[in-house]
């Protein structure tokens, strides 16, 4: 599946892709990844390293997608409300793991739009499964997705009871949180907010996990969805 280009052409269509905050999440490479996936598949693509993009209406309503990979920082009250407004409109927003939902926990009008966000992880990397959620199957994110195995991150998150569950993984027992220990959590999701579509998946803190073929094969799937 990695290496595949997005399953249909999307020439004409623009994508911009905005990114910044914590390094560890390496959002420079991460983001030139999935910058190429969309030029090589029609995308007129726009890199930004600032969020006064979600201040600039006339790009963001031109955009057909926006692809985000921030994770903490600060958002203020105007850049999250024009963010907002554009995916009300029809923009399509998409991202993966921190680059999305560990982003502006100070805002809480930006979680409203993702439909989730983190609240911890155990520490260091942990082993899990990731299951496809059999009633959706036949969601377009999950063609050629079975369940896998992956050593990464796992985020706990507060997630949104109106959100589209595509694949989720039982939380692993960790010592400081044993009650957490079995709950089934989101991993994938979708969500409309207004006109627009958003996806986000939970997994991707290296370009290692970005490489796991089920992993590269829902993001390219997750950006073609939620695109106008």
């Amino acid at each position: 599946m990695a290496g595949q280009s997005l399953r249909r052409r999307h020439d004409g269509k623009r994508a911009l892709v905005v990114r910044g905050g914590w390094e560890g999440h390496v959002p420079v490479p991460a983001s030139n990844r999935y910058a190429q996936v969309l030029k090589e598949s029609g995308f007129e693509v726009t890199v930004s390293d600032s969020l006064d993009s979600y201040l600039d209406e006339a790009q963001l309503a031109a955009a057909d997608l926006v692809v985000q990979c921030w994770t903490m920082g600060t958002i203020s009250s105007q850049q999250a409300d024009g963010l907002s407004r554009a995916v009300r409109s029809g923009t399509g927003f998409a991202g993966w793991h921190g680059g999305i939902v560990d982003a502006f926990r100070g805002e809480p009008a930006y979680s409203l739009v993702t439909g989730g966000q983190f609240v911890y992880h155990p520490r260091g990397f942990v082993r899990y499964r990731v299951r496809p959620v059999a009633e959706r199957a036949d969601h377009p994110v999950l063609a050629g997705i079975e369940a896998f195995t992956i050593t990464t991150e796992q985020y706990y998150l507060h997630v949104d009871p109106g959100n589209d569950v595509l694949a989720v993984a039982d939380f692993v027992a960790d010592p400081a949180y044993p009650d957490l220990a079995g709950i089934v959590m989101p991993v994938t999701w979708t969500r409309r907010w207004g006109a627009g579509r958003v996806f986000v998946t939970a997994i991707g803190h290296s370009i290692a996990d970005l490489e796991v073929p089920q992993v590269d094969a829902m993001i390219r799937a997750g950006m073609a969805w939620a695109a106008r």
